[in-house]
């Protein structure tokens, strides 16, 4: 019988901008690797007892370092984060109704809000279900949400309509205060199947698995969103922005 919910966690990045030896994921936050902050919260949440983590630059390191606890996929390039979920398809299909996208670099995600996501996802019969941030502005530590993050694009009825990344966002669309902490559940069978009608035309010329929002809306398919503390959606890319959730974390 396949599983309700299964979990992927996208480990694989360098994270170039971090100017650091160790993988990204692997990079301590108060001397525990950030990674490991999320996997506790996946674990306390109880939604999947083993989840899935895309591994790729450094990958012997990072299964070294997270041991035999959890399944792992191989993302050979990193060629975006919707290539990454691909590189799980062969584990998954046929083996669970619901497929959860984590970064490994949100360290601050609760057991609460990864048990909420999966729970109002079944619930509401979405095709997707996603996180999103609200903030009153982008000053002080907020300052990470605003270069980092896609914003949330909705219509006059308030649906999501698509996430347009900083990099291809219009000046108006930077102003845009709903940000997208990348945390979705997707529909298993909608997503294998729309994964391969993503494309790599976009500035970074990857796959981004944002465009799937775009592809359920022209598709009216139902998408449901659950809001997450500003504090929940922060990431750190650069040594910089480590330093900012170290004192957001005291």
């Amino acid at each position: 019988m396949a599983q309700k919910t299964k979990i992927v966690v996208l480990a694989a990045g360098k994270g170039t901008r971090m100017a650091d030896e160790l993988p990204k994921v692997l990079v301590t936050l108060h001397g525990k690797p950030m990674i490991k902050y999320l996997l506790d919260a996946v674990k306390a949440s109880g939604v999947d007892e083993k989840p899935i983590i895309v591994v790729g630059h450094k990958r012997e390191d990072v299964m070294r370092e997270l041991g035999d606890g959890y399944l792992y996929a191989v993302q050979e390039e990193q060629l975006g984060t919707g290539h990454a979920i691909m590189c799980t398809e062969n584990l998954l299909k046929g083996s669970t109704e619901n497929v959860m996208v984590l970064q490994s670099d949100h360290p601050f995600i609760t057991p609460e809000t990864i048990k909420k996501l999966a729970e109002e996802h079944i619930a509401t019969n979405a095709t997707i279900t996603m996180a999103t941030v609200k903030l009153p502005d982008f000053n002080d530590w907020r300052k990470i949400f605003y270069t980092n993050f896609g914003r949330i694009v909705r219509d006059k009825n308030n649906r999501i309509t698509k996430i347009v990344e900083f990099k291809d966002a219009s000046e108006s669309e930077k102003n845009i205060k709903e940000v997208n902490p990348s945390y979705f559940c997707f529909e298993a069978n909608w997503l294998w199947k729309n994964l391969k009608r993503l494309t790599t035309n976009n500035n970074q010329k990857q796959y981004y698995q944002t465009d799937l929002i775009k592809l359920a809306m022209d598709e009216n398919e139902k998408i449901e969103s659950i809001d997450v503390t500003p504090r929940e959606g922060l990431a750190a890319n650069s040594k910089e922005e480590l330093e900012i959730l170290e004192r957001v974390a005291v």
